[in-house]
């Protein structure tokens, strides 16, 4: 498959309220528009069997922009700031080198989207920032596409808790740009840590999972939507939906990169995935 790559500039999006330390205003940045998992190592193939390429259309050509998880045949999460735009979408599944026809890639179309209701474009701290994807026919499940584990619903993981990121995003700041798909450990940073004012401080809700942190591994611009990926029990379950990291650069120390909580949202996920447009 060609590795498309989309010209648009990175989103930004400024929170006036949010005081880092006291003393100054910080940006966020959406983690999507063609980047890499900062830190992280080429997957293995059919390591992440759940997870998604999101494209959108230009002209007669596709672009990679977010990340998503397969939880259904049809259904495909990810987040809402991936998909709050009026565009053609098509997600890839069984992908691993967005520069080559592995052979195993399914390419199906978005029929539709469903975006939480309380999703609000301009305050991505808010939080709800989660969708869920139609997809027009079902995915074949085999070796190379397999559905998402999610958690139950309210399950908080412990401080420190070993998880593993995903996506085609950027390996830094402004950086490359690999093909292939990438992984980096993060763990988890829990909520009453990341909430102080050495880390997020108030801009991190309780719907949120931080995970990272260390300022070497990170989240980046082309990772939104994808899945933080945490075995509980011997089983790979996608905690968090990736959405946001600081604008001081994806991997800045004390900045953990911001997922939205999938166990907070099981009931939302289940009703609006069961439902048609």
């Amino acid at each position: 498959m060609p590795n498309c790559i989309s010209s648009k500039m990175l989103t930004f999006l400024l929170l006036a309220a949010f005081v880092l330390g006291g003393q100054c205003n910080d940006n966020l940045r959406y983690i999507e528009d063609n980047a890499r998992v900062v830190g992280g190592t080429n997957s293995a193939k059919n390591a992440w069997p759940w997870q998604v390429s999101l494209q959108y259309r230009s002209g007669t050509s596709w672009y990679h922009t977010c990340g998503g998880s397969l939880i259904r045949v049809n259904r495909v999460l990810t987040a809402a700031h991936c998909v709050d735009r009026a565009n053609t979408y098509r997600v890839v599944l069984g992908e691993h080198n967005l520069s080559l026809n592995d052979g195993t890639e399914q390419v199906i179309s978005v029929s539709g989207i469903r975006i939480h209701a309380s999703w609000n474009t301009n305050n991505v701290a808010a939080g709800y920032d989660i969708a869920v994807l139609h997809l027009a026919s079902s995915a074949t499940i085999n070796s190379y596409v397999k559905l998402a584990n999610l958690p139950s619903d309210g399950a908080v993981l412990a401080n420190n808790y070993n998880c593993i990121i995903s996506g085609w995003g950027r390996t830094s700041t402004g950086g490359s740009l690999p093909s292939i798909l990438q992984q980096a450990p993060l763990p988890v940073v829990a909520h009453s840590t990341c909430s102080t004012s050495s880390y997020w401080g108030t801009t991190v809700k309780t719907t949120m999972v931080c995970a990272g942190g260390n300022g070497v591994q990170a989240g980046c611009n082309g990772d939104s939507g994808g899945p933080l990926n945490c075995a509980v029990n011997g089983v790979y379950q996608v905690h968090g939906v990736t959405s946001f990291v600081s604008s001081l650069g994806c991997n800045a120390y004390l900045k953990p990169t911001v997922f939205t909580r999938v166990s907070a949202y099981i009931s939302w996920i289940n009703s609006v995935s069961s439902t048609s447009l």
